[in-house]
């Protein structure tokens, strides 16, 4: 099964991308899954490498980068990086810049869709 995962909230100041993360990676230890997760908006900051948020707070670069050791692809809208400053050197490895054609693609490719 195909399942895209469509991030739009900042990185912390909600539990949207945490959760949203969580399901990805609970979703990505299946073998029959294939797992896409899209980021847009101020998702697009859960990518940004180099994350030191507080002890004992999750860390979404961490939960990214597991998503990505377990086969996910992951795509930031390249727009939305823009408006925000971010180049390739600013996002983890194994995240790529995505477009709207992409999320569109992916969409249609995917057998759910889950909006975070």
């Amino acid at each position: 099964m195909n399942i895209l995962v469509v991030v739009n909230d900042p990185p912390y100041g909600s539990e949207r991308p945490y959760n949203a993360l969580r399901h990805a990676n609970a979703l990505g230890k299946r073998p029959d899954v294939t797992v896409r997760l899209f980021l847009i908006a101020d998702a697009v900051q859960c990518a940004r490498r180099g994350q030191n948020p507080p002890a004992g707070y999750y860390n979404l670069e961490r939960m990214l980068t597991i998503a990505v050791r377990q086969g996910a692809e992951i795509a930031a809208c390249g727009s939305c990086l823009d408006a925000r400053g971010l180049n390739r050197e600013d996002l983890l490895d194994g995240v790529h810049r995505g477009s709207m054609e992409q999320l569109a693609d992916w969409t249609l490719w995917a057998d759910r869709v889950v909006v975070y």
